[in-house]
């Protein structure tokens, strides 16, 4: 096999090899008028890219090296007698070997021509060899390297959107799944297929490889299929998907790639190249061993991306909104819908109490994927995004735990009717997680006076403490995460997301309307007994 590649699960992250921008063709940097490089030296051919420019002038960069790059130099370590002496060709056979691109050699100050013997080691060793023009400064040549990444970049990012929106429609045809595969063959100018829990061929589109390519194809499926524990049937294939007979063994003299054991945890996705053309298995998120293969005739840089998106809405096509349990949420929703209580349909959903989760990324803004994927980790599917926040119901039994990148806020366990109480104590608890910057805070669940009290008075109480702020939702929020975060300013700017004034000012108006001292413990203490039955 040529450069068969396993990824692990997605939840181990490796550093990559190169960066994720696409590196460009050298004839693309050698196209610029406004360098004038010429090519003396070296293949001609297209197939040469650059990932990024470094000057050096040491004897020997090999060891500051990574591996793509566009070596510029202009001679400064080279000595009148290394000119003519078998100085170049260990020069260059190191710039090779630390997997150099390129050479580029500067004209001016040093020397006025590239030295002749630098031309025949580049020649020996088919590297690449620039003339640099005494106008054209190094510094010159690197900025333009990144203008034709960045282009590579903005181009291989609008190739990639335009792919997921296509991906997307397709998913939503009454035909999903061979609409997803079509749009994802013509979108990687290939052929794309599914691939079943026994190794069958479900369904597949676009233009089919050689004979030797499937079945490589076929057998890289195994190695990303999770091991079967159980003699259980398999599932049934997506409705509207023709059931196809499983591929024949590899041919002779290859070996099929090996399976993952029983009981180790099978690898994401896998890639590997038979005679040209590039195949890559992905599978599937629902644990049911279904597989999307892929085979092409070149591996472009957003391929990967817009593959994991088709296999993202294939998971979804195949997975459990296809079973007992998805008819039974989307029954529940259905009836919710149409007027039904939330006690009513919660049998349907196979649990009596619950917890809602509220939760933030760290960083960048939530978006449907993401969310998605933050469901799947606590455990549920009723995910819904809103504003920034992910909100998740959860079956009380499943205790959702902390999750990297993400601040979330948990209620207490509830039963259906006291849904909407839940909320709002998951999202005053992810309003105090996110500005004590901690990854998981829960409502507290201990008793406190106000339950030593009858609870309609403790309710006319506060009522009648808060009445002047009736009027302003945001005062009464604010002050109460004000209170709850022992004053800070800042903290309550970043839980509320506001700026500090606004919240200084906010809580002055506060002071005002409730005719009270908030610096006095005794009052706040008060404020806090009625904000919590408000």
């Amino acid at each position: 096999m040529e450069g068969m590649h396993i990824m692990p699960d997605a939840s181990v992250s490796l550093a990559p090899a190169v960066p994720p921008t696409p590196p460009i063709p050298l004839s693309a940097l050698l196209a610029r008028e406004d360098l004038a490089l010429r090519l003396i030296a070296g293949p001609a051919d297209r197939d040469t890219v650059i990932h990024w420019a470094h000057t050096s002038e040491m004897a020997d960069p090999y060891p500051y090296l990574l591996g793509g790059e566009l070596l510029l130099t202009a001679g400064v370590h080279v000595t009148p007698a290394d000119a003519t002496g078998p100085y170049f060709d260990t020069y260059v056979s190191r710039v090779a070997a630390a997997g150099g691109a390129a050479i580029g050699f500067g004209l001016a100050p040093v020397h006025d021509a590239v030295p002749r013997t630098l031309v025949a080691a580049c020649e020996a060793h088919g590297l690449p060899l620039l003339e640099v023009p005494p106008q054209t400064t190094f510094s010159g040549v690197a900025r333009a390297v990144w203008q034709l990444m960045a282009q590579a970049r903005l181009a291989e990012l609008r190739r990639v959107t335009e792919a997921q929106q296509r991906l997307a429609a397709a998913a939503s045809r009454p035909d999903p799944v061979p609409s997803v595969l079509r749009q994802l063959a013509q979108r990687l100018t290939g052929w794309a297929a599914l691939y079943g829990p026994d190794g069958a061929e479900i369904a597949s589109a676009g233009r089919a490889p050689h004979d030797a390519a499937r079945q490589a194809l076929a057998h890289l499926t195994d190695v990303v299929r999770p091991a079967p524990t159980t003699t259980a049937p398999a599932p049934p294939a997506p409705p509207g998907t023709p059931v196809r007979t499983p591929t024949a063994p590899p041919p002779t003299g290859r070996p099929a790639p090996a399976a993952a054991p029983a009981g180790r945890p099978a690898p994401s996705s896998a890639t590997d190249t038979v005679a040209g053309s590039h195949l890559a298995a992905y599978a599937l998120g629902t644990g049911q061993g279904f597989v999307l293969g892929v085979s092409s005739p070149r591996r472009e840089p957003g391929d990967h991306t817009i593959a994991s998106v088709a296999a993202v809405l294939l998971s979804l096509l195949t997975g459990e909104h296809r079973s007992g349990t998805g008819a039974a949420r989307s029954s529940a929703l259905v009836r919710v819908l149409l007027g039904a209580a939330p006690e009513e349909v919660a049998p349907l959903l196979g649990t009596r109490r619950w917890v809602v989760v509220h939760a933030r990324p760290e960083t960048q803004a939530a978006d449907a994927v993401a969310a998605a994927a933050l469901g799947a980790a606590l455990g549920s599917a009723l995910v819904d995004l809103a504003d920034g926040v992910v909100r998740v119901l959860l079956p009380a039994e499943r205790e959702p735990g902390p999750q990297p990148g993400w601040a979330l806020g948990v209620s207490t366990a509830v039963s259906p009717g006291e849904w909407a109480t839940a909320d709002s104590q998951a999202a005053r608890a992810l309003a105090r997680a996110r500005a004590t910057r901690t990854a998981l805070v829960g409502h507290g669940t201990r008793p406190g006076l106000t339950d030593l009290l009858p609870r309609d008075e403790a309710d006319a109480h506060a009522q009648a403490l808060l009445a002047p702020l009736g009027a302003a939702p945001a005062l009464t929020e604010t002050l109460r995460t004000w209170l709850s975060l022992h004053g800070s300013w800042d903290r309550t700017a970043v839980a509320l997301s506001v700026h500090r004034n606004t919240v200084r000012q906010r809580v002055a108006r506060c002071a005002a309307l409730l005719g009270t001292d908030l610096d006095d413990p005794d009052v706040r203490m008060e404020l806090w007994f009625a904000l919590r039955r408000a």
